[in-house]
């Protein structure tokens, strides 16, 4: 994806305030973002549950090896383990939301990142959170938080590539190559000859450093394509043009699965 003006470096805020303790294992708080902030490359003890009450936010993580990347919609958000580097790009101007969690309060399995559906009910939960003071309620609050957090459904919402210095390299000139741009092939069998190993290979480069196949991986570059195109109110028809569909029902049916909202609702909130 190409960006129409530089970054805006942004220093994560290691602020005591914002500091998870026995007596408050979770804290929220609110940034409001300009387009193209950066916040840099950082990582924390404690663990932490990200997202946008309004906006697009790109997060990349650096997790076993494996460099993940999520587009980041208002109705998603990330889930990043304690002392797992990650940096944001904000596509979108956004209202950033950071709940930061202390390990000892969540379940010993949650060690991987991943994408979490944000309900009604924690993103309320996160609202209150913000300017809560030490109180009975704010226990309950607190509680209440991690217990909807567990709850949330997940989502294969993240484009993982190949470690740049230990990752299969031809694996990742075609990872590269995809996500420049979606539409020149479809078919893996299709790729592999710019990258000089067999079909067989490369699905198995896949399976083996991605933990994905080929069509699943590519599902995730389309929608990492797709969602800020969107956001900034390029046309549908053109998205599915630029994603390699060949109508507009088949990219918004394939959209609307993955995402649980067809791709207007993301025009029309960008537009509105």
């Amino acid at each position: 994806m190409q960006r129409k003006s530089p970054l805006r470096p942004v220093r994560f805020d290691d602020s005591s305030l914002r500091l998870p303790t026995r007596e408050r294992p979770v804290r929220s708080r609110a940034r409001s973002l300009a387009m193209d902030t950066h916040i840099e490359p950082h990582q924390h003890p404690w663990s932490q549950f990200t997202y946008c009450a309004s906006g697009l936010m790109q997060v990349t993580v650096t997790q076993g090896g494996v460099q993940t990347t999520f587009i980041v919609p208002s109705t998603r958000a990330v889930w990043i383990p304690a002392q797992v580097q990650h940096t944001v790009v904000v596509l979108e101007a956004a209202e950033l939301r950071t709940v930061d969690i202390a390990p000892s309060v969540l379940p010993a399995d949650w060690t991987e990142c991943r994408v979490l559906v944000v309900s009604k009910l924690l993103r309320e939960l996160i609202h209150a959170l913000e300017g809560s003071q030490v109180s009975p309620r704010e226990d309950a609050l607190m509680a209440l938080t991690v217990d909807e957090v567990i709850r949330s459904d997940t989502q294969a919402l993240g484009v993982p590539m190949p470690h740049p210095e230990h990752g299969d390299k031809r694996l990742r000139a075609l990872c590269e190559a995809v996500l420049r741009d979606p539409a020149e092939k479809s078919q893996l069998k299709e790729w592999v000859a710019k990258v000089g190993a067999s079909e067989r290979t490369v699905a198995r480069l896949f399976r083996d450093e991605l933990g994905t196949s080929y069509q699943q991986w590519r599902t995730q570059a389309v929608l990492a394509h797709a969602l800020p195109q969107l956001a900034r109110g390029v046309p549908i028809a053109q998205v599915a043009a630029a994603a390699g569909y060949a109508s507009d029902s088949a990219f918004s049916a394939m959209f609307k699965q993955a995402m649980g909202k067809a791709p207007s609702h993301f025009l029309a909130r960008n537009s509105a």
